[in-house]
């Protein structure tokens, strides 16, 4: 292993977990080159164990050989940089989570034919930009039987620092691409589309000819004004979920849970 040791925050090769910004690291130009960051040893080795390659690794000292000892093995002979705590937390902005950053290689989006051949209940999220909101879903969807993830281009990038943290590593477990806001598509790959939205003739979550569907696509809308009217009207199916004392809808987060929990079970 490369053990590299760091005294100044200008230090060569350390940029990628400070300086550059979310839209550097995952570089659209030259996809091929996007590198993303992965925070925490648990979650690290979900990353390696779904095959994600490592770049380098940043980390407090007393990890090398104790809780990322395992992880350094993993990694081989990629740059393991490594400071006083201090240093590292003006590095990153932040004291690290558990010790341990992973820069890892972006790798490339799988074509939506791949992901919906053999997928029964997917999800799409549609124009949701907050990144704790994203893993929680994915989250959810690893927990509750989801086949695979549909984001909208103007959606956050699961691979996002935050999001990846929050969702524990379930952008890693969950198939997941990107896609163009027609959701009808995908009735080309067998789906029926669900709306998840409050219309006047929106049928409640647990009508029972949603379960007899073969196939579904859920489509959940942005935290602030839900679906677009379009997407909506193009959707084979608007449903609710029925709500007490005058509340009138959930976090998306929440809502992705309950409907993924009532829409997944066989």
């Amino acid at each position: 292993m490369a053990v590299i040791e760091i005294t100044s925050l200008s230090h060569a090769g350390v940029e990628i977990f400070s300086s550059l910004t979310e839209a550097q690291l995952r570089n659209r130009k030259e996809q091929e080159k996007g590198i993303f960051i992965v925070e925490s040893p648990k979650v690290i080795r979900v990353a390696l164990d779904a095959g994600y390659q490592p770049v380098s690794l940043l980390c407090e000292r007393k990890h090398i050989d104790g809780d990322a000892s395992d992880i350094v093995q993993r990694c081989g002979d990629i740059p393991i940089f490594t400071g006083e705590r201090e240093l590292l937390a003006n590095l990153t902005g932040y004291t690290l989570t558990r010790g341990v950053l992973c820069a890892m290689r972006r790798p490339a989006c799988k074509p939506l034919s791949d992901i919906c051949q053999h997928a029964r209940r997917i999800v799409v999220i549609d124009g949701v930009v907050d990144t704790t909101n994203i893993g929680a879903i994915f989250r959810s969807a690893a927990a509750l039987g989801i086949d695979a993830v549909l984001l909208t281009t103007n959606s956050c990038d699961p691979l996002n620092r935050r999001a990846v943290r929050v969702s524990m590593g379930s952008v890693f477990l969950v198939p997941w691409t990107w896609i163009d806001t027609d959701i009808r598509q995908l009735h080309a790959y067998g789906f029926k589309t669900l709306a998840m939205a409050l219309t006047d003739n929106s049928i409640p979550l647990d009508d029972p000819q949603l379960k007899q569907e073969e196939r579904l696509a859920i489509v959940m809308g942005t935290e602030g004004d839900g679906l677009p009217k379009e997407t909506i009207a193009d959707a084979d199916y608007v449903v609710r979920i029925p709500m007490a004392h005058g509340v009138d809808s959930l976090n998306v987060a929440a809502a992705s849970a309950i409907a993924f929990w009532e829409l997944a079970r066989k």
